[in-house]
């Protein structure tokens, strides 16, 4: 099967964190790893997917990274993010 990404992407396994606001004053952080990163998106694993809103912040505090996603795909562990 032909690649068809847009851009590529590096099999990586950096520590995350899905962070975004659960209420105007409470904000939540579920612990994740990226798998699979890209200037478009990522792959991440977080162990609850539970309560994961559509758009929420990727940090990747080794990087010094906060970047804005929206989900594009779930599975089981798994969420498939476009950075905006």
């Amino acid at each position: 099967m032909a690649n068809t990404r847009s851009v590529p992407r590096h099999h990586v396994s950096k520590a995350g964190k899905i962070e975004f606001l659960e209420d105007a004053i409470t904000c939540v952080s579920i612990t994740c790893v990226v798998h699979e990163l890209s200037l478009a998106g990522a792959a991440i694993e977080a162990s609850v997917q539970s309560g994961i809103p559509e758009r929420f912040t990727l940090a990747m505090p080794d990087d010094g990274l906060r970047l804005p996603c929206r989900v594009a795909w779930r599975r089981e562990y798994q969420l498939g993010v476009a950075f905006e």
